[in-house]
């Protein structure tokens, strides 16, 4: 089933490097002991060499999350995605914007 938006998404479905929910999975990125994944040979490349598109700002917490432990969710109507530090993190989140 797609995901709808507001959903959990898994890492392993997700375009790190463009922050996208691709629905299927990515290519696998090792960097220092931690799993990242990209889409292309392009991301490949990029994530490993490129600590920016390794680390995203927490919408809740604005502390910067490591994209390999975040609990990622659909959160556009074109894929686009946000990273938490946690599931309580986005749950807090959501009870904010209420």
């Amino acid at each position: 089933s797609t995901p709808q938006k507001g959903d959990h998404v898994p890492n392993n479905l997700v375009c790190m490097v463009n922050d996208a929910y691709m629905g299927k999975q990515q290519l696998e990125v090792r960097h220092d002991g931690k799993m990242y994944y990209g889409c292309c040979e392009m991301c490949k490349e990029r994530i490993p060499n490129d600590a920016a598109v390794r680390a995203a700002i927490d919408p809740h917490s604005l502390k910067s999350v490591d994209k390999a432990h975040a609990y990622i969710v659909l959160i556009g109507d074109h894929d686009e995605v946000a990273y938490f530090e946690s599931k309580d993190n986005y749950e807090a989140f959501l009870q904010s914007a209420k």
